[in-house]
């Protein structure tokens, strides 16, 4: 059955804590703060539950701690070189809060919105927010809603928006996945499959260079199973763009990554709508206090954020990111955590 429990405040606003949970063991934990996914308790293969997502126990370290932990991030998440960009032949001048750059929507993102409880069951919940014309420099008003479903061994979750005036929209979810147990350690060990033979080189502020190359011959193939810790890039790690290579199905879903944990046997398969996957391999987390105690190492889990582009209202060649009146942005992550076999 899902409850809905008081976690406290944050900003003098109340913080609600939403818990959902599946026929089959499995559990999700929700926040309001930032539509967060802050908890998700996954079976083995012998029915082991373990919480397998980052997180904190004191209410203010979400919002102080920074790295986006299990947030709903946007308006455009990722990177958006000089915050700029043209729309309509009008420059739109975004909130720069990574140097020169703009990441996530700004500091004033979605991450930090408390969002409403619009509808909740055992099995569900629907999260909405507003964000205001201009705020961090965006043009229109956006209504945008989070759905959280758990389904079986499914987790899926489903982002939405409208807006009443032309803009740009990238939502993601970024939860930090380790799937021996958010308290394990490092998931270097782990192994993921990413259906992609192409992948988007960065500079050095990690905005892509509009070039697409091949992932043959280089750390970023994982076309199939390989150890996060045998294939990183360099001493930071993984913060890079995937081009996704599958053809949606008839539900627009496309299979994008499958994550394997040697120690527990579990299993976690994600497929989506969008093009691309971000790989975060959390190389910030130094010691970070986490919960139950836990004490999060460098590369202490994984983001598998799926995406448009870095960059896109930028990169014409890139896949569009524009949102107009009368559209509805709708993004799906189904996360399926049936056992390997």
């Amino acid at each position: 059955m899902s409850s809905i429990t008081s976690a406290g405040q944050i900003d003098g606003q109340d913080v609600r804590r939403i818990v959902l949970t599946g026929s089959q063991g499995l559990k999700a934990d929700i926040l309001t703060y930032g539509a967060r996914l802050v908890a998700l308790w996954v079976p083995d293969g012998r029915g082991v539950l373990a919480d397998v997502v980052l997180g904190f126990d004191v209410l203010s370290d979400w919002r102080d701690r920074g790295g986006y932990l299990g947030a709903t991030c946007g308006r455009y998440s990722n990177r958006i070189a000089g915050g700029r960009l043209i729309l309509d032949g009008r420059l739109v001048q975004l909130d720069r809060n990574e140097g020169d750059q703009h990441l996530h929507g700004g500091r004033s993102g979605l991450d930090t919105k408390h969002w409403r409880i619009e509808d909740v069951s055992d099995s569900h919940a629907v999260l909405t927010v507003t964000s205001p014309a201009g705020e961090m420099g965006y043009p229109g008003a956006l209504d945008a809603k989070v759905t959280y479903r758990v389904e079986g061994l499914q987790l899926v979750i489903t982002m939405e928006a409208a807006t009443d005036a032309p803009t740009v929209v990238n939502l993601v979810n970024h939860a930090y996945f380790n799937l021996t147990g958010h308290a394990s350690g490092d998931v270097l060990g782990q192994e993921l499959q990413i259906e992609a033979a192409h992948y988007l080189p960065v500079d050095d502020h990690l905005i892509p260079t509009g070039e697409v190359r091949a992932v043959a011959d280089t750390p970023f193939d994982f076309r199939r199973l390989r150890k996060v810790g045998d294939r990183m890039p360099g001493p930071g790690g993984f913060d890079h763009s995937f081009c996704l290579s599958a053809a949606t199905d008839a539900t627009g879903l496309r299979p994008c990554l499958r994550a394997l944990d040697p120690v527990s046997g579990r299993q976690m398969r994600l497929d989506t709508t969008e093009p691309g996957l971000q790989l975060y391999t959390g190389a910030h987390f130094d010691g970070t206090p986490g919960k139950a105690g836990a004490r999060y190492p460098r590369f202490a889990g994984f983001a598998a954020e799926t995406q448009r582009f870095p960059n896109s209202p930028n990169m014409p060649q890139f896949p569009s990111a524009r949102l107009d009146p009368g559209q509805t942005y709708r993004h799906i992550m189904r996360f399926d955590f049936t056992p390997a076999a």
